[in-house]
């Protein structure tokens, strides 16, 4: 099992990386606010599960060992696989699916795409009692402006990284930097803000 890569990120794309560890390009799927965490060109570190099928292996890396035990738990579940499990990642940082899911928040589980309320009721009633042992003393890391670069600049970056242009990345932060009372700009939510910035730049294509 490849538990953990450490190496030289090589290209971004929508849903993946490659990092080259040991002069093999390792591809792996990631959700989008994991690889906001990433630029081409420098060293990165992922947590990894490696899923094997009968046509294919498919490695899957988080930016935290907590959202790895979290994509692992929640295929536990009758009928959850990985592209449902990444989905659930990619709308809620480990830290919120954990409440959503130990609280019994039906409604806001049925957010993530795949994810109708039956399916959400059977997430609750399998993981429910089983997510407390994944909560940590400081909680799940999600990804904010708390540290280090400010989120316009962490957007802008990973934008960058996903191959758009200096200024169609800085046009496209602008925008959604406008809108000054919305939710996730007053937090500085990058993975909330990648997936706008994404939308806003498909659109203008």
């Amino acid at each position: 099992m490849i538990s953990s890569l450490r190496g030289t990120v090589q290209g971004i794309s929508l849903d993946r990386v490659v990092i080259e560890v040991g002069g093999v390009g390792m591809s792996v799927r990631a959700t989008p606010a994991t690889l906001a965490t990433l630029k081409r060109g420098t060293e990165a570190y992922l947590a990894t599960t490696l899923v094997v099928r009968e046509d294919s292996l498919t490695l899957y890396g988080f930016a935290a060992d907590d959202a790895r035990d979290l994509f692992e738990l929640v295929q536990s579940v009758s009928g959850v696989g990985p592209k449902i499990a990444m989905a659930l990642l990619a709308v809620f940082p480990p830290d919120e699916l954990i409440q959503a899911l130990g609280t019994g928040d039906v409604k806001r589980l049925t957010r993530a795409p795949g994810i109708g309320t039956k399916g959400a009721e059977r997430l609750v009633l399998e993981l429910r009692d089983k997510v407390g042992r994944l909560a940590t003393a400081g909680g799940a890391t999600s990804l904010s402006a708390g540290s280090g670069l400010g989120w316009t600049d962490k957007l802008t970056e990973a934008l960058v990284g996903l191959g758009w242009s200096a200024k169609q990345a800085s046009d496209a932060v602008e925008s959604i930097a406008a809108e000054t009372t919305d939710a996730a700009v007053v937090s500085g939510d990058v993975g909330v803000l990648l997936r706008r910035a994404l939308a806003l730049l498909g659109r203008s294509r």
